[in-house]
């Protein structure tokens, strides 16, 4: 379990236990700038935007940044950059307008027969990225002991509710035996026919998927767990291990990639982390275009972007390597995805599709 200087005094069992590393969490400017190796730019940032969106990081999760890189893609996702500091007319602070579709605290409505479930504020790493930044890390937006008995008395009340989503924060920070009340609760409730799991807990970390939280999955599988591997300088063996713990766990492993300036916005990128899913028996699931939250436009690609690394992975890695690219659309609109065109002329019956290596092939279609 290599790690690097400054943690590599700390001790096997300190380093592979979850408390620890949550209670370790590097929030300072001093200790941040000891581990990153911070510009003067940085440092100022830091500063002007502690009012805005703290920080957080766990030491595994800054363990694996490059020292000294400004261009590292875990420090662009953990540490301030100037683009914070703008803001722009359309940015939301709630920009999928979940608060305005609460039916009671902590439930989220906006699709039929499907919920998400807000339990916690907290997570190890506070993604710069963060859509929820309204929430993260805010005390006073925490889920109470009552809010959440009455968010599943909710579920249970309303027959039509199929899926709930269970999110926050990161529901991992919660207590094995919390969680496990939560997801039980779900698990009797008749017509809750699928429950997922919203974590990035495997990449930024992995130590918290430990024996007794498997166990405690396993009593309510079949679980669908959705995960969030942007790069692939996070694909360790930790997270590996992770991953296939939560497999044996009876979890079906999905990844929703976020699609981010400088930091996985290269086809070559997501194909080798894709690759890299796979192989953990985690379902590369969703590419999301960012969402338009405030402060993170510095970070948004065009949707070109995304169009172009899909039509890139065709061809060159199977199906289930080819995530979807959506966009959750502002004002409570849902998930819409995008694909490139393939095809490219039509007469009458008569289609002309080009493939990934830019052959064209004829297709005859079938009258109405």
């Amino acid at each position: 379990m290599s790690r690097r200087v400054p943690f590599d005094a700390v001790t096997d069992a300190d380093w592979s236990n979850w408390r620890w590393q949550q209670s370790h969490r590097l929030r300072g400017l001093g200790e941040l700038d000891h581990v990153f190796g911070l510009t003067d730019g940085e440092r100022d940032t830091f500063v002007r935007s502690a009012e805005t969106f703290l920080v957080s990081v766990t030491p595994y999760y800054a363990s694996l940044s490059e020292h000294g890189n400004p261009n590292c893609p875990i420090r662009l996702q953990s540490i301030p950059q100037a683009g914070e500091l703008l803001t722009y007319p359309f940015e939301l602070a709630d920009p999928l307008a979940e608060e305005s579709h609460m039916p009671v605290p902590g439930i989220t409505h906006r699709y039929p027969d499907r919920v998400l479930f807000y339990v916690t504020h907290n997570c190890p790493v506070y993604c710069r990225h963060c859509t929820r930044k309204r929430k993260v890390a805010n005390p006073e937006s925490a889920s109470t002991k009552d809010e959440i008995a009455g968010g599943l008395d909710w579920i249970a009340a309303n027959p039509e509710v199929r899926d709930v989503l269970v999110s926050g924060g990161d529901p991992l920070t919660l207590s094995d035996d919390r969680l496990g009340e939560i997801l039980l609760r779900l698990r009797a409730i008749p017509h809750v026919e699928v429950i997922r799991l919203g974590t990035r807990n495997p990449v930024t970390l992995p130590q918290r998927i430990t024996p007794e939280l498997c166990a405690i999955l396993r009593q309510v599988r079949p679980l669908y767990l959705h995960t969030h591997f942007n790069h692939p300088r996070e694909c360790t063996p930790e997270a590996a291990q992770a991953l296939r713990m939560l497999a044996d766990a009876g979890c079906n492993l999905g990844n929703q990639m976020v699609l981010l300036r400088g930091i996985n916005d290269d086809p070559q990128t997501v194909l080798e982390l894709n690759r890299w899913l796979l192989k953990q028996g985690c379902r590369p699931y969703y590419i999301f275009q960012a969402d338009m939250a405030l402060g993170i436009t510095h970070l948004r690609t065009p949707l070109s972007k995304g169009l172009e690394i899909i039509k890139f992975l065709r061809g060159r890695i199977s199906g289930m390597g080819v995530p979807q690219f959506a966009i959750d659309l502002p004002g409570g609109g849902g998930k819409i995805t995008l694909a490139p065109e393939y095809l490219v002329a039509r007469e009458g019956s008569e289609l002309v599709f080009r493939n990934g290596k830019g052959e064209d092939y004829r297709f005859y279609d079938v009258e109405p």
